[in-house]
């Protein structure tokens, strides 16, 4: 998720109307850092945040993809006989949900930055992210 930038001034003459507007604004997004500066008769204030609503809708769709990909990580465990760690591990899992990847090179990118190999799985992992991803929109 990006952090993006919201500027506000709250001038000295009537600063009732500016720190309402404030303060509603703060209830609305996760604040990662405010800056303030006085001038020319006014407070300028800076705040660099990120939505509450996209972290949440981020949170959601990180949980999906993730359940769908454990589910399917103990099936094919269990009919392969072998252990679920064995075709994906639980924090390439993880980093794999974070950023779902729709295509082998993107998994491929992520798998080997942690230092893993997704093997014959890497086009049966894309297709349960983009089903996923699929079955959210709908």
């Amino acid at each position: 998720m990006t952090t993006e930038v919201r500027t506000f001034v709250i001038p000295d003459e009537s600063p009732e109307l500016a720190t309402a507007d404030i303060a509603g604004f703060l209830r609305a997004v996760e604040v990662e850092r405010i800056d303030t500066a006085y001038a020319d008769g006014a407070w300028h204030v800076l705040v660099l945040h990120q939505d509450a609503r996209r972290k949440e809708e981020s949170e959601q769709i990180e949980s999906a993809i993730k359940d769908a990909l454990a589910g399917w990580r103990d099936r094919l465990a269990t009919k392969e006989g072998v252990s679920r760690d064995s075709i994906l591990p639980d924090v390439l899992l993880s980093e794999i949900a974070h950023y779902a990847p729709t295509t082998e090179r993107e998994l491929l990118t992520i798998a080997s930055s942690h230092g893993f190999e997704v093997g014959r799985y890497g086009a049966s992992i894309v297709l349960e992210v983009k089903k996923t991803l699929d079955d959210l929109i709908e």
